[in-house]
């Protein structure tokens, strides 16, 4: 399924929470029912579609994935995206990752879809210890540590 010449964009949306007395990011075990990546933890993401900005998507795959509405979120920063080849399985990707904070309710009402199997929270540096979709850690290291709630990083028209 690669296409060399064109690379698959996809969105990476963490959520991160600080009301247990350290930062946790919410990762998603990935479902048997997906395509690539089964079993493994990531971040709530999806395929970026024709026409939407990666933005946009992000918030499709937050709505559909965990049950997160707009106004549940807080866009802490926008990375710039991350290209780079998956050759076990002769994949080229852009990521496109984001960091939201979510209201309180929000935590509590968050639900999972088919697409994950288990929705927990990690300290980031528990990621080391987990099997992970490739470039997971990477991807964060571009919107994380959150220290301020700007909307730096680059913001890409696609």
């Amino acid at each position: 399924m690669a296409n060399d010449s064109s690379p698959t964009h996809v969105v990476s949306c963490f959520v991160l929470r600080r009301d247990r007395g350290r930062d946790e990011v919410l990762l998603a075990q990935r479902s048997q029912r997906v395509r690539t990546y089964r079993g493994a933890w990531g971040a709530i993401s999806g395929y970026v579609e024709p026409g939407v900005t990666p933005l946009d998507q992000a918030y499709t795959e937050l709505h559909e994935e965990v049950r997160l509405e707009r106004p549940d979120l807080t866009l802490l920063r926008t990375g710039a995206p991350l290209p780079f080849t998956d050759e076990s399985i002769g994949q080229a990707w852009v990521v496109h990752p984001f960091l939201f904070a979510a209201t309180p309710a929000a935590l509590e009402k968050m639900q999972s879809d088919w697409e994950a199997t288990e929705t927990r929270w990690f300290a980031p540096n528990e990621f080391a210890n987990l099997t992970t979709v490739p470039m997971l850690a990477e991807a964060l290291a571009r919107v994380y540590p959150a220290d301020s709630t700007s909307h730096e990083g680059t913001r890409d028209g696609k």
